[in-house]
């Protein structure tokens, strides 16, 4: 239950704000601060206040259900009267000296609710930031005017655009708070600091000290713009951000505050924001499982990881483990094999701490805890191993049936296949209902998603133990069923047959890339072939259609290409040209796509806006994800959307296939597949069952 508890020590007020775990800004936790503020003010012998959040967190945020409800077209209830900033502008206002005690984090609301105070202390451990354009929001509840009057215009923006969190001791030299002190001494000092104040406190509002010459702000905001334009396409929030700060450099810090909130309520309602805060819930949803997670089991801790094979992506497993600090052991098929693994790992920890991310201490010591072994039996010991070798089928057998047999029975045992199901890998081995598969996305030491597959034989308690590794690495596991492509690279498979067959239908490949990056994709479709390598998607692919022959389409674009060893970017040339690492569209590529077309008959071209494009493309996917949900290897539609932002890069303010296309509607959906099932007589366009349903019924596509 959320609450403000109150106690007096001497002639200071302690409000300790107590909403478990982490203090989110709850209407309850804001009510109980009008009430303790008004306690506060009508009391003869209270001279000052400190604010202090309750376990080692000061407030981690607004509470996102609430921004959830309002994104959705909620209204207000009765008691948001009383809203966030007004409370922060009544503590500014206020006549009795408040310190903000701050320990843990203070992030977007919680920040704005400190600011709001007269001055801040900090704890070493403390973090602070406006986070909110992670969720396509500004600050709104004063954070756009206090912030750049505190710590100065030019870094006030960078933070605010960066979403970066500060350190205590960055906060110190900006000016941010005003003191560090131990933990243990947090309160004492905060208290003392609060009874030390005489008169009139400063207000945060007020401040200008920092603030540039009226001739100077334009250039640092077009300076901020410049920096961030690469970071954000197809949104307005950031410009909402600037206008906000803007506004009140101009017309005072009163009018800034009244345009904040005029600006944040635009973000509200725009389709950036609700995807977003879609996202945010659906990672939280991502890594419940039911009869898994809900079951209790106690988590072991897995403090020393094999890895079966060094290659590029066991090298990328076994950093990950390494910097989060477990011990490592890499086996590989030979001497040389384990050096050259030993080799990438140590470039991707050099890497890690030329950015910052690893000190020299952690460094030496990642080292110091790093294997890598010619013998597959220097896993045995392990608390888990992960397979990551070659997407050979008997490869794969073979190491399991020696695993199966010298690791402990405890011993988590995992794949990293990205294609093949559990039950191929598994079938006759001993014990093979052990193994579950780990199918982390390359470059495996930076991106967030991994696929914990599963089978129904799978013990509940091993999938638990896996999703608890995964966690541990810091990455996000999103619960997938055992099947062919699993879930990314199923529902993806149909977007690369589609691009395909608008290439044989007259669409030009590098329109058709040019397309799906404006509409917000990393990479266009041939781009991203030519990434992972021609050669590998014409491989992955015959596995996929061989799965799934009923809606199989497949250009003979890709094979000519491999056919003239153009293999994508690790060649030089695909359906690009390489030079000095950046993608040239070649003119060369015009005489291999005409035999493709001439080797499919030379069809009629599609007359196609660039939005039928799109819509083509991931109106696919959307279907095939119906497949996956109804056959249960998917628990829940938000997981698709996750997925697909963390794995290919959707661009997370249309918030994933699901919802973006949900927007249109599944009936609408339904309808273009059909019409292009009528058009090109193949059965990719089929819709799927579930999709039907939705559509007769005009339910949403995230319906469970």
């Amino acid at each position: 239950m959320a609450e403000v508890h109150f106690r007096a020590q001497g002639g200071v007020a302690i409000l300790t704000l107590d909403n478990p775990p982490l203090n989110p800004l709850s209407e309850a936790l804001v009510n109980g601060l009008w009430e303790a503020l008004e306690r506060l003010q009508s009391s003869d012998t209270l001279t000052s206040c400190v604010l202090i959040g309750a376990r080692d967190t000061f407030v981690a945020g607004a509470d996102i259900r609430r921004l959830q409800r309002l994104a959705k077209g909620g209204a207000p209830s009765g008691a948001e009267a009383r809203s966030l900033s007004a409370l922060i502008a009544s503590l500014e206002a206020s006549s009795k000296p408040i310190v903000a005690a701050i320990d843990g984090f203070a992030l977007g609301g919680g920040l704005e609710l400190a600011m709001g105070c007269h001055l801040r202390l900090a704890t070493a451990s403390a973090k602070l930031g406006l986070p909110e354009l992670k969720l396509g929001l500004i600050p709104g509840a004063g954070g756009t005017q206090r912030l750049p009057r505190l710590i100065g215009l030019e870094p006030a923006v960078e933070c605010m655009l960066s979403s970066r969190q500060l350190d205590a001791a960055e906060a110190l030299e900006l000016g941010l708070v005003s003191g560090v002190v131990a933990r243990a001494d947090l309160l004492e000092r905060a208290i003392a600091l609060a009874s030390s104040l005489q008169g009139p406190a400063p207000k945060s509002s007020e401040q200008s000290e920092k603030l540039p010459r009226p001739e100077q702000t334009q250039a640092i905001l077009d300076a901020a713009r410049q920096q961030f334009k690469k970071l954000f396409r197809n949104v307005d929030y950031p410009e909402l951000c600037l206008e906000a700060v803007a506004h009140g450099l101009e017309h005072g810090a009163a009018a800034g505050l009244r345009h904040e909130r005029v600006c944040f309520q635009k973000c509200l309602e725009r389709e950036a924001a609700q995807s977003l805060i879609h996202l945010f819930f659906a990672e939280r949803a991502a890594g419940k499982l039911t009869g898994v997670t809900d079951q209790g089991f106690e988590r072991r801790r897995i403090e020393r990881l094999g890895v079966v094979g060094g290659g590029t992506m066991g090298s990328g497993i076994a950093t990950a483990a390494l910097q989060r600090g477990c011990s490592v052991v890499v086996a590989e098929r030979d001497s040389a094999s384990a050096d050259a693994a030993r080799g990438r790992v140590e470039r991707y920890l050099e890497h890690a701490h030329a950015r910052g991310r690893l000190s020299d201490v952690q460094l030496a010591d990642a080292r110091a805890r790093l294997i890598c072994s010619p013998l597959l039996s220097d896993v045995g010991d392990c608390d888990a191993v992960i397979e990551a070798a070659t997407e050979d089928l008997e490869l794969k057998r073979h190491i399991f049936s020696q695993l199966l047999d010298f690791c402990r029975a405890d011993t988590l045992l995992a794949t990293n296949t990205s294609t093949l199901p559990l039950e191929r890998i598994t079938a006759g081995l001993s014990r093979g209902t052990r193994v579950l598969g780990a199918h982390f996305f390359s470059p495996a030491h930076v991106m967030r998603l991994v696929e914990v597959v599963h089978t129904p034989s799978s013990a509940p308690e091993h999938v638990d133990a896996l999703l608890g590794l995964v966690k541990a690495l810091k990455k996000t596991a999103v619960a997938v069923g055992s099947c062919v492509g699993f879930l990314v690279n199923r529902v993806m498979m149909p977007y690369g047959q589609a691009a395909g067959l608008l290439i044989d239908r007259g669409v030009d490949p590098y329109r058709l890339d040019r397309v799906m990056t404006a509409f917000g994709m990393p990479m266009g479709p041939c781009r991203v072939s030519d990434l992972a390598g021609v050669d590998v998607g014409v491989f992955a692919g015959s596995i996929l259609d061989s799965a799934y022959p009923g809606r199989a389409y497949r250009s003979p674009l890709r094979r000519l290409l491999v056919e003239a060893g153009r293999l994508g970017e690790k060649c030089g040339v695909g359906h690009y040209r390489y030079e000095d690492g950046k993608a040239q569209e070649d003119p060369a590529l015009a005489d291999f796509v005409e035999r493709c077309r001439e080797e499919q008959g030379n069809p009629a071209p599609l007359e196609l806006a660039d939005s039928d494009i799109v819509e083509l493309l991931l109106f696919l996917v959307v279907n095939e994800a119906c497949r996956v949900l109804e056959e249960g290897h998917a628990e829940r539609a938000s997981d698709v959307d996750l997925a697909l932002h963390l794995g290919m890069g959707f661009p997370g303010y249309r918030g994933g296939p699901m919802i973006w296309a949900d927007r249109r509607g599944s009936a609408y959906v339904a309808e273009r597949l059909q019409s292009w099932r009528a058009q090109t007589g193949l059965g990719l366009f089929e819709p799927s069952p579930r999709l039907s349903r939705l559509a007769a019924a005009k339910a949403s596509l995230l319906d469970p």
